[in-house]
C-alpha cells in the first residue's frame, strides 16, 4: 500500500532582521509622522513618492556595507533579466527621479518623503534589515544656506516632537575637511583603490560613537576582530597617518570658532580643505543669526556619515540624554537621523552637476526614544461596539444597525463569524469592545434591542458573587426600542469618557 503523502506546513516564522508592529505602535507612529511632516511643510518642502525598488544600477554602489552579498541590497531579476533592488534609502531615487523630471521641475526642488527601506545587513538588537526613513531635501542649489536650514529644520522636528532643548544636538560636519586631512597624509584620489580605502576610513569613523577610539584607530589600521570573532578589515593607514585623522575626529568644541581654527591647521594647504573650512564658517554664521545656538546646532568633525555619497556638509541628530535599558545599564540613544550635500547623486544621470542636499529621520530609533521620554502620542482608539448575530437569516438587518450607528460616527463592526452567542460574547471581550447589541427573537418581537454595557458589567461582576443575584441584576444590560439605538449606546460610550 503506497505511503500517504504529508501536506507541507510552512512554519510561521519572521524573515531574519524583520518585525510586526502593532496596533499602538503603528497609531503613535502616524502621530509622529505628522508632526515631523507639519514641520517639513512649514519651511515650505512638498511631498514625493517613488516604488519601493529601483533598476540595481540605478541605486549606485554607495552602502557603507558594500562588501557584503549583493552588496547590501536585495536585489532580484525581472522578466528582461534586467536586476532590480530594494531600494536602501530615499536618496538614490529621488535623484533618479529628479534626473527623469529635470526640465518640469522648478530649482530648487524641495521634497519629503516617508516609507521602509531595505538593507541587506547583518541584523542585531535594534538593527533590522527594514525600517522607516522620512527624509526631506533641496535639489538644484550649491548654497550652504541649504544645508543650514535643513539643520535647523532637523531642530526643529526635534523640539517639535517634545524633545526638550538639552536632550538632543544637531551636530555638523564637512567632507570636504575629512578630505583635507586626508590629502596631508598621503591619500591623494587616483583611481578605484582610493575610493575604497577613503569609504573604509568613513566607515571607520562612523563607527566612533559605538565602538571608540580604540577600536577605530584599527579600523584605521590592520582591521578588528569583534567580540563573536568576525574580522573586519582595516583601511591600511600607518600610525603615522591614523595620527592626524584621530586629532581630525576628536576637534570638539562648544564654540565655532575653535573649532575652525583648529580644522584650518589641520588641512594645511588642501584647498579642497579650506573650501570645507569656509563653507562650515558660513552655516556657523547663519546659525547664529537665526538664534540657534550651540546648544541645538554645533561643529563636530567627528560626525562623517557612512554613506559614500556625501560630498559636502553633512549632519547628524543626536539624542543625548541617558536611560537604563533591561538590564539597569546606563544606555544613550544617540544619532536618531543625518544627512548631508550630495551633489554626484543626479550627475551620475544627467552628465552635469546638480547640487544637493537632505536630511533622513529613522522613525523607529526615534520611536522607541520617545517612548523612553513619555513624549508619545498614544491615540486612544476605543474599540468597535460589537453587533451580534443572532440568526444568519437576518443578516440584512444586523447591518442596517452597523450603519445606523457608524453614520452616526460610531465605531461598530457586525460580528462576521459564524459561532454562536457565548462564541460572539467572547470575541466581543477579547476586541475590547465596550458594548455588544443583541436582537433575537424576543427582541424582535418587541420591536427592541438589548445594549450590554461589557465596561460596566465586567467591573459589576466583580461585585456580585451569587448566581441568582446576577440573574435579577442583569447589571449593565438595558434594552430600548430599535429606533433608540444609536442615542442608546452613544449615551454609554459618553459615559466611559467622562
Amino acid at each position: 500500500m503506497a505511503k500517504s503523502k504529508k501536506s507541507h506546513r510552512p512554519k510561521a516564522r519572521l524573515p531574519k532582521g524583520m518585525r510586526d508592529v502593532d496596533a499602538a505602535e503603528v497609531r503613535a507612529s502616524s502621530a509622529m509622522l505628522a508632526a515631523i511632516q507639519s514641520v517639513y511643510e512649514l519651511y515650505g518642502f512638498e511631498p514625493l513618492e517613488t516604488p519601493a525598488f529601483e533598476y540595481t544600477d540605478a541605486l549606485g554602489k554607495f552602502l557603507p556595507d558594500e562588501d557584503r552579498p549583493n552588496e547590501g541590497v536585495f536585489s532580484f531579476q525581472d522578466e528582461d533579466e534586467q536586476w532590480l533592488s530594494l531600494r536602501y534609502d530615499l536618496t538614490a531615487p529621488l535623484a533618479r527621479y529628479v534626473a527623469e523630471n529635470y526640465d518640469a521641475l522648478p530649482k530648487p526642488f524641495r521634497r519629503y518623503q516617508t516609507g521602509p527601506v531595505w538593507r541587506n545587513e547583518k541584523p542585531g538588537p535594534g538593527r533590522f534589515r527594514q525600517f522607516t526613513q522620512f527624509d526631506a531635501d533641496t535639489v538644484g542649489t550649491a548654497s550652504v544656506a541649504a544645508d543650514a536650514e535643513i539643520c535647523m529644520m532637523a531642530a526643529d522636528c526635534m523640539e517639535r516632537l517634545g524633545i526638550p532643548r538639552g536632550d538632543y544636538i544637531i551636530r555638523v560636519n564637512n567632507r570636504k575637511v575629512l578630505d583635507g586631512v586626508l590629502e596631508r597624509i598621503g591619500m591623494i584620489p587616483a583611481d578605484e583603490s582610493f575610493d575604497l580605502q577613503r569609504l573604509t576610513v568613513l566607515r571607520a569613523i562612523d563607527k566612533l560613537d559605538r565602538l571608540g577610539p580604540d577600536a577605530v584607530r584599527r579600523l584605521l589600521g590592520e582591521g578588528r576582530k569583534d567580540e563573536s570573532g568576525d574580522f573586519t578589515k582595516g583601511a591600511g593607514l600607518s600610525p603615522e597617518q591614523i595620527a592626524p585623522v584621530m586629532e581630525f575626529v576628536a576637534t570638539a568644541s562648544d564654540e565655532a570658532a575653535d573649532v575652525l581654527g583648529s580644522l584650518a591647521l589641520l588641512v594645511g594647504d588642501s584647498e579642497t580643505g579650506r573650501a570645507g573650512v569656509e563653507e562650515l564658517k558660513t552655516m556657523a554664521g547663519l546659525f547664529k543669526a537665526a538664534g540657534y545656538g550651540s546648544d541645538r546646532v554645533m561643529l563636530d568633525p567627528g560626525v562623517v556619515r557612512g554613506l559614500g555619497y556625501y560630498t559636502g556638509p553633512v549632519y547628524e541628530a543626536e539624542l543625548t540624554f541617558e536611560t537604563t535599558d533591561e538590564d539597569g545599564e546606563m544606555v544613550r540613544f544617540g544619532s536618531v537621523g543625518g544627512g548631508g550635500r550630495y551633489d554626484g547623486l543626479v550627475e551620475r544621470f544627467k552628465g552635469i552637476e546638480v547640487p544637493a542636499t537632505g536630511f533622513s529621520i529613522g522613525i523607529s530609533r526615534l520611536y522607541s526614544a520617545l517612548k523612553v521620554l513619555g513624549k508619545v502620542e498614544n491615540r486612544t482608539v476605543s474599540a468597535p461596539v460589537v453587533v451580534l448575530v443572532m440568526d444568519q437569516e437576518r443578516l440584512p438587518e444586523y447591518q442596517k444597525m452597523v450603519f445606523d450607528l457608524r453614520e452616526a460616527g460610531v465605531r461598530s463592526e457586525m460580528y462576521l463569524g459564524t459561532s454562536g452567542m457565548r462564541a460572539q460574547m467572547k470575541y466581543a471581550d477579547r476586541r475590547g469592545a465596550p458594548a455588544v447589541v443583541i436582537q433575537g427573537e424576543d427582541e424582535r418581537a418587541r420591536g427592541e434591542v438589548t445594549i450590554k454595557d461589557l465596561a460596566e458589567g465586567s467591573r459589576l461582576s466583580e461585585e456580585i458573587t451569587d448566581n441568582a443575584e446576577w440573574r435579577s441584576g442583569r447589571p449593565a444590560q438595558v434594552s430600548v426600542g430599535e429606533g433608540d439605538l444609536v442615542t442608546a449606546v452613544k449615551d454609554i460610550l459618553a459615559r466611559h469618557r467622562t
